[in-house]
């Protein structure tokens, strides 16, 4: 399934193969760490910034899930391109979780380009949750192929 959603994606102009080595994958994913040590240290004072840290730490993540396949996004829909194969990517089994990871992605959206929108502190604790989560999934899939990987999510 991955293989034909990949090479669908290429053909829309969506994905470009990009060669990289661990040391960029690593430096997204520990990025995306930083995102959410920050974020927890804001977690009771600001729901927005919280929610928002948690999403682009998640698809600081899934970039570098893509990246680690030999992937990049490369159209105007990179957050959904990353969503969608960091989706296919981590299967069945996280399933609820890449589709929490698309309704953040929506979400994220209204926040940054709609006024009014609201965000309950729920909202915000369950972003962060969720990103560390799908943080740690992403960790286990780029240490199974590249053991020597040394990042820990201490969070």
């Amino acid at each position: 399934m991955i293989d034909k959603l990949i090479s669908d994606l290429e053909k829309k102009g969506k994905l470009k193969k990009q060669k990289a080595g661990i040391v960029q994958v690593e430096a997204l994913l520990r990025e995306s760490i930083l995102d959410l040590e920050e974020a927890k240290r804001i977690t009771e004072i600001a729901e927005r910034a919280t929610y928002m840290l948690a999403y682009v730490a998640m698809l600081k993540a899934g970039r570098a899930l893509l990246l680690f396949k030999g992937y990049i996004p490369s159209d105007g829909a990179q957050h959904k391109t990353v969503v969608e194969i960091t989706s296919v990517i981590l299967g069945e089994k996280f399933k609820d979780l890449t589709r929490q990871f698309e309704t953040m992605r929506r979400k994220r959206n209204e926040l940054t380009y709609e006024a009014g929108t609201l965000l309950s502190k729920g909202e915000s604790k369950r972003a962060f949750t969720d990103a560390i989560a799908l943080l740690q999934e992403i960790l286990r899939e780029v240490k199974s192929q590249n053991p020597q990987l040394e990042l820990k999510i201490e969070i």
